[in-house]
């Protein structure tokens, strides 16, 4: 009891110590899903019930701090670093386009199932079913990068909230070309030039594997303490 206490007060600090970001979600967007993501970001959250789901060490790249996609590579520069890895993914002739999904079913079903088991955890069964149709949600994003072939390597959903944009799935095969690392500071380098969201979020630090932890940290994904309204 007294480890479990320890660890909370712990927790607290850490919390605390956290940059404030206030999220906020607009339903003039698209009211049916930007209703359904707030509830989702607000619910309980699984193991701490007395915090929101998504507020605890929200991931999230601060726009505002780069004066454009230069600064930004700038700041993810370095040995094994992103923009390294984007850099290697360029050199291949890799590209990162806007798709619709629906035009690499194929694709995106050999990207899904390219491994069995993703950040040490088994893959859930819904991405090994192959889904023969994508919804396409006027307040989404869908990018993809192509091989120099035209076959698809890594997608990803990005979904437009109200003052930020979140990744909603985010995938590639293991290939060590930088593909995802070319995707996400690509997609970030366009919200900074678009300058239509204040920030970028890709889920939570707290709770995220160790490769994990690292890629989002290479991306410049730094944990805050969220605070979400509606309008």
């Amino acid at each position: 009891m007294l480890n479990k206490l320890a660890s909370l007060a712990n927790l607290a600090v850490d919390i605390a110590k956290l940059p404030v970001a206030r999220l906020e979600f607009r339903r003039a967007i698209n009211p049916l899903d930007v209703e359904r993501m707030h509830k989702y970001f607000t619910q309980p959250h699984p193991r701490y019930r007395l915090f929101q789901n998504k507020s605890l060490g929200a991931a999230l790249v601060c726009l505002s701090r780069y004066k454009g996609r230069d600064d930004y590579m700038q700041s993810v520069k370095g040995r094994n670093s992103a923009e390294q890895h984007a850099r290697k993914a360029k050199n291949k002739g890799y590209v990162m386009v806007a798709i619709d999904r629906n035009d690499y079913v194929d694709d995106i079903h050999e990207v899904n199932t390219s491994v069995d088991v993703r950040q040490g955890r088994p893959m859930d069964q819904t991405y090994m079913e192959k889904q023969t149709h994508y919804p396409i949600d006027k307040n989404h994003a869908y990018y993809g990068v192509l091989h120099p072939d035209g076959r698809l390597k890594a997608y990803c959903d990005l979904g437009l909230y109200g003052n930020f944009a979140a990744f909603n799935r985010l995938m590639g095969v293991r290939n060590n070309d930088g593909v995802m690392h070319l995707m996400v500071t690509e997609v970030i380098c366009q919200m900074i030039e678009a300058d239509t969201v204040d920030y970028v979020m890709y889920d939570t630090c707290f709770g995220a594997s160790p490769g994990l932890s690292t890629f989002k940290k290479m991306l410049g994904f730094e944990p805050h303490r969220a605070k979400f309204s509606i309008q």
